[in-house]
């Protein structure tokens, strides 16, 4: 298993783990940072490998990943 693969796969499961975090105990900041970490992995991942469909998903979802971040920090600020 190569570098990329070892980083795709890291990458899923933080996604996956920040997923079941946030549906089970509501937003945190720490679970969006787990998410946009896991996202910007199997970005890496999917750019390797050409696979476009992947590469745009994930985009997408380091963007939610970092409003989720924006609006919890705000929330938490007042």
């Amino acid at each position: 298993m190569d570098l990329f693969e070892v980083v795709g796969w890291a990458g899923a499961v933080m996604v996956l783990t920040a997923y079941w975090l946030v549906t089970r105990f509501g937003t945190s900041a720490l679970y969006h940072v787990l998410n946009l970490t896991g996202a910007a992995g199997l970005l890496v991942n999917a750019l390797h490998h050409g696979a476009l469909p992947s590469t745009a998903v994930n985009v997408v979802w380091i963007a939610i990943a970092i409003w989720g971040l924006t609006i919890t920090r705000r929330r938490t600020a007042h």
